[in-house]
């Protein structure tokens, strides 16, 4: 770094120091310092999902309390699914909430302070996915509390997503596959998760 010295003359009649303009004729300092950079901004690509096997989201909307979720069933019946618009995705068991998640290795949440089995597996808008502890059910229909606001609402039946099929509302998106099992992701972070009753990853597995 180059400090640049004015030079200043001063005026022997009334011995007023007057500074000269500019830096041409003053002193220069090399301080031996190296200006600080700036370092370049990074950017943070956004997935790319495709738009094949996508089936009719308007098939799996229920309105439940007033608030419109898109719900479905795994083929094997054993797993209860829900994409809530703008907040979440996640999967319960069908038998609910009372017994832990039927998922290999699945680990214990902490509720205030205590280690408490799991019964749910969610994404959220905002975290990475995980398991969670429910008090009451999340992804799954209470028949008792459906609003019938519409003919496809009506009966509040919940439809099956069928294998290699890819249900995308609102930002997330789910499927499911012979393979793998269920799997969910925020489209926005890439975020998801993916189980069977064998095991999961904090990953979500696309269609090939």
């Amino acid at each position: 770094m180059r400090i640049c010295v004015a030079a200043r003359a001063l005026l022997l009649a009334g011995a007023l120091a007057a500074p000269v303009a500019g830096c041409s004729s003053g002193a220069v300092v090399n301080t031996g310092e190296t200006p600080p950079r700036t370092p370049a901004p990074t950017t943070t690509a956004v997935p790319v999902y495709g738009t094949t096997n996508l089936v009719n989201a308007a098939d799996y909307a229920i309105s439940v309390d007033g608030r419109t979720g898109y719900y479905f069933t795994t083929p094997s019946g054993r797993w209860a699914c829900a994409i809530l618009p703008r907040d979440r995705a996640g999967c319960e068991s069908s038998s609910g909430l009372s017994a832990r998640l039927p998922i290999t290795g699945a680990p214990d949440v902490t509720v205030d302070g205590e280690a408490t089995a799991p019964n749910a597996i969610a994404v959220d808008r905002d975290h990475d996915a995980g398991f969670l502890a429910l008090e009451e059910p999340l992804f799954s229909v209470d028949q008792d509390s459906v609003d019938s606001t519409t003919d496809s609402e009506a009966d509040g039946e919940v439809e099956t997503l069928p294998f290699g099929k890819v249900l995308a509302v609102a930002g997330f998106r789910c499927n499911v596959q012979e393979e793998t099992g269920v799997s969910c992701v925020r489209e926005l972070t890439g975020k998801g998760f993916t189980f069977s009753g064998d095991g999961y990853t904090l990953t979500y597995t696309d269609i090939p």
